[in-house]
């Protein structure tokens, strides 16, 4: 799996955290999440934890999904 880059974080007061990628802003964490990430971010990989809380990241099930019936359906 490829490491997330390209991932930013910006404190803005006690209680809110906005998250970009890019440039371009991905999620805005409030409160106790807000809390609960800086508090993860010193001690795991900072790339990964922004890639989850935006949700941007692989899940290891995309080639299956591919295949699923569902996403095989053909609209005429």
């Amino acid at each position: 799996m490829a490491d997330a880059e390209g991932f930013e974080y910006t404190v803005r007061g006690d209680a809110l955290v906005v998250i970009t990628h890019h440039g371009r802003a991905a999620a805005r964490l409030r409160g106790d999440a807000a809390r609960a990430f800086l508090s993860e971010v010193e001690t795991s990989d900072p790339q990964l934890l922004m890639a989850r809380a935006t949700g941007s990241y692989k899940r290891g099930n995309e080639r299956a999904a591919k295949m699923h019936p569902r996403n095989l359906r053909r609209f005429t």
